[in-house]
């Protein structure tokens, strides 16, 4: 079995590393949504209600494309516990558990919540709340091997895999890591396995050089080593899939491997899918679907491998599996303004740490644009509208050329474009009612734009193009009854062949999220031509307050819930935290200098306050009051440091105004006006803002947010 050193130097990086990871991520992504309409099912209900599945099946079973769901929340989530701790090579098993505790929401966010002994990861969730470190977590010495040898730790495990592009060694490594955070024995190698084929892929085309380079990797004695060996000893005797099926099904069942849904038969599924599938990226989502069992889970591991190694050619050599998807993903976690998110951005953020671990600078196209467009065919999540009112055709299309900065752009093409004609393309920064009501997996999210930021874009008008036409950017904002509203910004002319940048200022919403972004267009002639896109972003701190709205839900559902309960009764913010410590969260990771400012009513709590560049559960700056009557400014970050800290006379069911300023490395803490404490500390650069609590109840009329002089 091969060993690795967290130091062990590696080979440069492919020239086409970023496309070929914008591939893997794509792969995985299919694969989940092409298996999950029908998970758990078996080889002979599939092949009786839906035959062999080559393409999407959501619309027959009455499901949405794009969900929630633990395979692709966790893998893009776990891996950023590399970011957290410096994209250091010398990461340990114990960091990457203290980033369970910190993205994960009890109950609520990634996992499935089955319950101790029943899910594997809840069971080590719950071992790691309560104090016990990674390793030992997901141990067979604490947990058993029923329950340690679960599917668990393969399917989170693609993205260590494409931060080592021809280094499968050290994507085993990491693979080991990550995965004993809740599992051990078989499982670890079958997730050193399937990180160990991704990071190969970059280089290696041949399925089996492919899979001796894996299974080199972990013991020769080992039982998923025996399972590969049957496989390919099967697919060499001649069997084809289906029957190769059946020996994997005798021998390698579920009747023989216990628990809910356990590696082996699993992992099984993987390597026939590859092997049978000769590397066709369709054919092997085929078999892996059709064979059964946990299919999103086989589908996104075989489709992730197999995109990395075959590139967007083989993805876009068969059916359209990227239009219906359009990049689009959701992951719920504590960091909520990550949740709406996208194949390009989640791409962006794995080649910036494979980068890092080679000491490269990260790269970051179109200058940081959040929509650059730079990934060929990449539309990150922009689709036309379905608003009744723009009843324009228009249709988009990722394009060469058309960029100051980059080499792709999205092209917009549009006809019948008359007064009283629209053509409106946009994205989410906030999932809409029924993205909410779509079931399975909780989707806890925050918008990604607010009041106060400075929204830009680049527009080129076609040469082509007959007529010119007015164009603007516009945001989608709920209303009242949680339906989406159109606000345009001020409009501008632009003639054929002429490009302008755009810009605009995100007024005031009277406290109801923001549920789009995009541009659109208008003409006062019938038209008809081609705009570029070339980007979009958006910069800058917000400048808003958050209240309860007249009317309308979307506002509280903008808070991600990291706290025992959220009730908006009487006050707007009433949180109630049982035990520990919770918080109610909004903004995003990228706000930087700003002060937060609520007048606060502790009604029973150990301590409670307001928190700053907040990360997720366990990591943000908080000022607090506390029982014995301090006031203490605190930084959360695998564990608890009181920064600053003062005697402050408060009684329960008293309000006061708290009011904490983040600027660069120094932070102030007011109260009612008067700074009570100051200190100075750069662990945090940026984050969210939020209500802290521990154990109690506590209240809030409204919280505000500003930015500070530079």
């Amino acid at each position: 079995m091969g060993t690795i050193a967290p130091n062990k130097a590696i080979s440069s990086l492919p020239a086409d590393y970023a496309e070929r990871v914008y591939a893997g991520v794509l792969g995985k992504i299919i694969g989940v949504y092409l298996g999950r309409p029908f998970e758990g099912a078996s080889h002979d209900w599939i092949l009786k209600e839906l035959g062999e599945v080559d393409y999407y099946v959501h619309e027959q079973r009455g499901q949405q494309l794009i969900v929630t769901d633990d395979d692709i929340s966790g893998t893009f989530t776990f891996l950023r516990a590399l970011q957290d701790y410096g994209n250091s090579a010398d990461l340990t098993a114990e960091q990457i558990g203290q980033s369970w505790l910190n993205y994960i929401i009890e109950n609520r966010t990634i996992l499935w919540w089955g319950g101790m002994g029943m899910s594997t990861e809840h069971t080590a969730f719950l071992r790691l709340k309560h104090g016990m470190k990674a390793p030992e977590s997901g141990s067979i010495a604490t947990n058993g091997q029923v329950v340690a040898e679960q599917i668990g730790s393969q399917i989170f495990i693609d993205g260590w895999g494409m931060i080592n592009p021809g280094d499968p060694e050290r994507a085993a490594h990491f693979a080991r890591l990550a995965a004993s955070v809740s599992h051990d024995g078989e499982a670890i190698y079958g997730a050193q396995v399937v990180a160990a084929l991704v990071a190969q892929a970059f280089v290696e085309q041949d399925i089996d050089r492919l899979i001796d380079t894996a299974v080199s990797l972990i013991p020769a004695d080992s039982l998923i080593n025996r399972l590969i060996g049957d496989i390919r000893e099967w697919h060499a005797q001649g069997q084809d899939w289906m029957k190769g099926f059946r020996s994997i099904e005798a021998d390698y069942g579920y009747d023989k491997y216990g628990g809910n849904c356990h590696m082996i038969p699993n992992h099984a599924l993987i390597i026939h899918a590859l092997v049978q599938g000769g590397g066709d990226f369709q054919r092997s989502l085929m078999i892996a679907n059709t064979c059964g069992w946990d299919t999103d889970c086989n589908s996104g591991n075989v489709g992730c491998i197999l995109g990395v190694r075959n590139g967007l050619a083989g993805i876009d050599d068969g059916p359209d599996w990227r239009g219906p998807v359009a990049d689009r993903l959701f992951l719920p976690t504590a960091d909520g303004g990550r949740c709406v998110s996208d194949a390009a951005r989640e791409t962006y953020e794995i080649v910036n740490v494979g980068r890092a671990l080679r000491g490269l600078e990260p790269v970051a196209p179109k200058n940081g644009a959040r929509f650059h467009f730079d990934l060929p065919g990449s539309v990150q999540g922009f689709t036309c509208s379905d608003d009744p009112a723009c009843r324009s055709v228009a249709t988009i299309q990722n394009v060469e050329g058309n960029s100051n900065s980059g080499s792709r752009s999205l092209a917009i093409q549009y006809s019948h474009l008359a007064t009283g004609r629209t053509a409106r393309v946009g994205t989410k920064t906030f999932p809409s009612p029924a993205d909410r009501k779509m079931g399975g997996y909780g989707l806890i999210a925050s918008p990604t734009l607010y009041p106060g930021q400075r929204v830009s874009a680049r527009v080129v008008a076609d040469q082509a193009n007959l007529q010119p036409v007015t164009v603007s950017l516009y945001l989608g904002v709920y209303d009242e009854e949680d339906k989406v509203q159109a606000r345009s910004a001020e409009a501008s002319v632009l003639d054929p062949g002429d490009s302008i940048v755009l810009e605009y200022t995100v007024p005031d919403t009277g406290g109801f999220p923001i549920a789009e972004v995009g541009i659109e267009a208008v003409s006062e002639t019938r038209a008809n031509g081609t705009l570029y896109l070339d980007y979009l972003t958006w910069e800058g701190e917000p400048d808003v307050v958050f209240r309860k709205t007249p009317k309308g839900d979307a506002w509280r559902h903008a808070w991600v819930n990291g706290v025992s309960d959220h009730m908006p009764w009487g006050e707007p913010f009433r949180v109630v935290q049982n035990e520990g410590t919770g918080l109610l969260i909004q903004g995003t990771r990228e706000w930087r200098d700003y002060r937060v400012t609520a007048a606060v009513m502790p009604h029973l709590v150990v301590d409670g306050g307001i928190a700053a560049r907040v990360q997720g559960m366990k990591r943000y700056y908080a000022l607090l009051l506390t029982r014995d009557g301090r006031v203490q400014l605190v930084r959360e970050l695998d564990g608890r440091t009181v920064l600053a800290d003062r005697p402050f006379a408060w009684s329960l069911g008293e309000s006061h105004e708290l009011a904490l300023e983040a600027q660069d490395s120094t932070l102030r803490g007011y109260i009612n006006g008067e700074l009570v404490v100051e200190a100075s500390d750069s662990s945090l650069e940026s984050g969210a803002v939020a209500f802290v609590l521990t154990e109690g109840r506590m209240a809030s009329q409204e919280l505000r947010v500003q930015p500070l002089p530079g």
